[in-house]
């Protein structure tokens, strides 16, 4: 089930027993399918994708950057997924997505959605409805109104800072308040 915020795309989404490893928490394999699934709840699903007949031929997935902020455990409350669009180009979409619950940040996800053309299984440009659905869920609306106007190359990717993994005994980091977007 999803719901729509003001800029943001929020779909509800239970772990599930069979998504816990070894170790006793929620694997992180599984955690890229919460990814998956809040993007395809956005463009195929949505009220607004479904009633225009957005994304017709669906969408082709380009990258994943991923950082594993905290370990999740399986509990009966559902996470949150948040989407929200950082950049829209001429043919694909930067989505950032936050796997969240309880006020705390377990995921954060950069994801490049890419239109796709049926017939050859290639991307296509985004049509004009397309940039607008997708403008909605920007986090600087003012950016959406520019892109839409004007579709821009992408901008060359940021690659997100590396973690060390976490070392017994070290100190623990603060816990990360979920958010929408962490610009």
């Amino acid at each position: 089930m999803s719901a729509l915020y003001t800029g943001v795309h929020v779909l509800s989404c239970p772990t599930r027993w069979s998504d816990v490893d070894e170790n006793g928490h929620i694997n992180n394999a599984r955690l890229v399918g919460y990814i998956q699934e809040g993007i395809y709840d956005l463009f195929c699903h949505h009220a607004t994708a479904v009633r225009e007949a957005l994304f017709p031929s669906g969408f082709i997935i380009a990258r994943h950057e991923i950082d594993y902020l905290e370990q999740l455990y399986h509990r009966p409350e559902p996470l949150s997924v948040r989407l929200t669009v950082e950049r829209i180009g001429s043919s694909s979409a930067h989505v950032e997505v936050n796997v969240c619950r309880d006020g705390l940040t377990f995921m954060r996800a950069r994801t490049v959605v890419v239109a796709r053309d049926r017939e050859s299984g290639r991307s296509r440009k985004l049509s004009q409805d397309e940039r607008r659905f997708l403008s909605a869920f920007m986090t600087d609306p003012t950016r959406g109104e520019a892109v839409s106007a004007v579709a821009q190359p992408p901008a060359p990717a940021q690659r997100m800072p590396v973690r060390p993994a976490t070392v017994l005994g070290a100190p623990r980091r603060p816990r990360r308040r979920c958010q929408a977007s962490a610009s």
